[in-house]
């Protein structure tokens, strides 16, 4: 699963999700990619399960990029604990991820096949997502007002 190799802090705040993706909204790799709906936290493992989900459906075919890196640590204090005594241990890592984000991009394979693939992708990930091609985020929007 991925996780930062070493951190200048162990814990974190949680911090705060309001807001527009303003970085890593655009297709830079792939031809088909992923893009989230609504604000939410992506677990390490879930992005694991997308990827296996991906890569098994188009039989190794192709080539899939990962766009967002869980590198934000999650505590969390064991049940029946009394308040107080600290922050609790850290239990797995996050990615922040916010609207307009592209999540996955994949390249090399038919549109059928893509699509495909990232709906099964979708299906491991804990918040609302669209398949979106290229020419929807870039070239889309320009064509149709000129």
């Amino acid at each position: 699963m991925l996780m930062p190799k070493r951190v200048k802090r162990r814990k974190q705040f949680r911090g705060s999700m309001a807001g527009k993706a303003l970085r890593g909204n655009t297709i830079s790799n792939g031809e088909y990619g992923l893009v989230a709906l609504e604000p939410c936290w992506i677990k390490s493992n879930q992005i694991e399960a997308a990827r296996v989900a991906m890569t098994r459906y188009i039989k190794r075919g192709g080539r899939v990029w990962i766009k967002i890196f869980p590198d934000k640590p999650v505590t969390a204090k064991p049940a029946e604990t009394r308040m107080g005594s600290g922050k609790g241990t850290l239990e797995y890592w996050v990615a922040v991820v916010k609207p307009g984000r592209v999540l996955f991009e994949l390249a090399g394979v038919p549109e059928e096949t893509a699509r495909e693939a990232l709906r099964l992708a979708m299906h491991k990930l804990p918040c609302k997502c669209k398949v979106v091609s290229r020419a929807d985020l870039e070239g889309g929007d320009n064509s149709e007002n000129e």
